[in-house]
């Protein structure tokens, strides 16, 4: 059996129904499951919008009630705990979680517990019993209104505890994987041209990351070069056009889409090992972490590589990156490795991706996010990195 061919297994994905208008037909498909809708959204920007008045226009013809849990920002325990109180026992047929990756996290973590009625911390890996958990989930449906996450496509839910000493950790099973996922590309028209690059850039490190991971297959190889070329295409033209362009929306949320796909199969990387502790002990926004640690992150995984596993295979995937990512042939492999990093490095200067001091991290705060950064995302980045090499990530972005 080859590397290529070795066996894999696919676990469940929602229902997806992508393209320009689909946000359309989300009333319509919560409708399906009964006539009490929770809608579960960030704190502003969509109600602001003209698709929040369709919305409530379409629930009112078809005769469907709701109402509405509102994420300010990142969802905590307590979030999900409050909400589950407030409305466990009122008979919603369906959860609708309409947002980033913060609301749409919160909605799936609400719609798992809102008939078991108990607290989160139960069930987040890492903190507390981590109870296994058996439903019975609300169904849920997942509307994003940005594209970076692929939260739309997973089954986990992230929830953070800020502070030196809080946390971020998952609530995840395959019964909360989303029954339909409803991706929209007009729906990124109104994102701020901020969370266009943080977002943006954590897609494509999902990409990257799920490409060269030590769980990558055949299967997710070829979704992800899809989606690596449809970045390339579109982040860029997005955040220059400040969500004005059609064409690079629907390259992104398919992108976003697809790295979402592919980190729920193969996991992540070194990136996104960081991002938990220091998303948890400083306000970074998760986007902002990915965009700003993915070039160094990628330089330092390809020099341990180099230097105590020159045959990983992992080596010539970032190379395939590569050629994708700047769209041509490479003499050598090393040339094609060089200038991955180069790009990468261009890209996060463009995106005007911040530094992590800006958020407060200095040397004496290293120990402690490294401390802290062997979760699950390290278990599947292509070579195991010592801790001076993960200082080194953060050292070199601070």
């Amino acid at each position: 059996m080859t590397a290529q061919f070795r066996a894999f297994s696919i676990a469940r994905l929602p229902r997806i129904r992508f393209g320009s208008g689909a946000f359309g037909q989300a009333a319509e498909t919560a409708a399906g499951y009964g006539r009490r809708v929770l809608l579960v959204t960030g704190a502003r920007s969509f109600q602001g919008s003209g698709k929040w008045q369709q919305l409530l226009t379409q629930l009112e013809a078809l005769h469907l009630s709701f109402e509405r849990v509102c994420i300010p920002g990142e969802p905590t325990p307590e979030d999900v705990d409050d909400a589950v109180k407030a409305f466990a026992g009122r008979g919603f047929n369906v959860v609708m979680g309409i947002g980033g990756g913060s609301a749409m996290d919160a909605a799936k973590a609400i719609a798992g517990l809102i008939d078991v009625k108990v607290s989160v911390m139960d069930f987040l890996e890492g903190v507390g019993p981590e109870l296994a958990y058996e439903g019975p989930a609300v169904p849920f449906i997942a509307v994003p209104t940005t594209a970076g996450t692929g939260s739309e496509a997973t089954k986990n839910a992230v929830l953070s505890k800020p502070g030196i000493d809080g946390f971020k950790k998952s609530f995840r099973d395959d019964k909360l994987v989303a029954e339909w996922a409803i991706v929209d590309p007009d729906l990124l028209s109104t994102c701020p041209q901020a969370v266009i690059a943080a977002n943006g850039m954590d897609a494509l490190t999902q990409l990257i990351e799920s490409f060269v991971s030590i769980k990558a297959n055949v299967f997710t190889d070829a979704l992800g070069l899809s989606g690596l070329a449809a970045a390339r295409d579109g982040l860029l033209k997005l955040y220059n056009s400040e969500g004005g362009d059609g064409q690079a929306r629907e390259r992104m949320a398919y992108a976003s889409l697809i790295s979402g796909i592919n980190l729920a199969q193969t996991g992540l990387g070194s990136v996104h090992g960081l991002a938990s502790p220091l998303g948890a002990f400083y306000p970074i926004p998760h986007g902002v972490v990915c965009g700003t640690l993915v070039a160094e992150a990628t330089a330092i995984n390809i020099e341990a590589m180099r230097g105590r596993e020159p045959g990983n295979e992992a080596l010539a995937r970032y190379a395939r990156v590569s050629e994708v990512l700047l769209h041509r042939h490479f003499a050598s492999q090393d040339e094609a490795l060089h200038e991955l990093v180069e790009l990468l490095r261009r890209w996060t200067g463009e995106l005007n991706l911040q530094r992590l001091s800006r958020y407060g991290l200095n040397s004496s705060g290293i120990d402690h996010v490294v401390a802290h950064a062997r979760g699950s995302s390290m278990k599947t980045n292509p070579i195991v990195l010592t801790d001076d090499e993960i200082s080194s990530i953060l050292k070199d972005r601070m």
